[in-house]
């Protein structure tokens, strides 16, 4: 199996002072669940090189045995840090793609063309898409070769306006992934807060939060080899 992780290359959370980025979970989990199933994984973001990483998923009460695993590999974070520029990679190369999420992608993975091309070129080739949190944002502007938002009609998930409110940034992101989803005719499901939550419709692959990233590379995988 050939997966690709692509990941945000957006640091900076909107017109704060404050430090953006990717989930580190949301990576780790997945990244370690493709790896001990001897899938190759291949790295990839905007800018290529190191994506940024939330700074307050690296703080203590964000580890979980995955992100514990992932600070103390070095083998891993060199990869991580020489991801490749995401105009280089192609869908016919790997069988899956999966997008981790963080704040990150509501800025730059949701409106970038290579994203958006690699996405479409995966579905035509029905080849699965997964992604998680606030990951599904690459989705929103993705769409069928009949020009019809991928999402529409589809059972999806994302992080909850809710959970936006918990974290104290409802105010602070660009839009609400929920509502946006919602308003391409995606049919948003979700369960209570913070709990792992996975849809999949078709070749599309949802997680809720970041309690839900070792879920939806589960799904994913079982996905490969059905």
């Amino acid at each position: 199996m050939k997966i690709l992780m692509v990941m945000t290359s957006h640091d900076k959370l909107g017109n704060t002072e404050h430090k953006t980025g990717l989930w580190a979970e949301e990576f780790a989990a997945p990244y370690y669940r493709f790896l001990d199933e001897n899938a190759t994984v291949t790295l990839a973001s905007p800018l290529g090189g190191q994506p940024p990483i939330d700074p307050n998923s690296e703080l203590p009460q964000s580890q979980t045995e995955a992100t514990e695993r992932l600070f103390s590999d070095k083998v891993v974070l060199s990869q991580l840090s020489n991801t490749l520029r995401l105009s280089s990679v192609y869908a016919s190369d790997y069988d899956a793609v999966f997008y981790p999420g963080g704040h990150g992608p509501l800025w730059d993975l949701v409106s970038d063309k290579d994203s958006i091309a690699l996405i479409e070129a995966f579905l035509k080739a029905k080849k699965p898409v997964a992604t998680v949190c606030h990951g599904p944002a690459v989705l929103l502007n993705v769409k069928d070769e009949a020009g019809v938002a991928v999402v529409s009609g589809k059972k999806v998930t994302a992080f909850t306006n809710s959970e936006e409110a918990a974290v104290g940034l409802t105010e602070i992101v660009p839009y609400s992934l929920e509502d946006e989803l919602a308003a391409r005719g995606g049919l948003y499901q979700s369960v209570a807060d913070w709990q792992s939550f996975v849809v999949k419709d078709g070749l599309l692959i949802t997680g809720q939060n970041p309690a839900s990233s070792e879920a939806v590379a589960q799904a994913l995988l079982a996905e490969l080899k059905a």
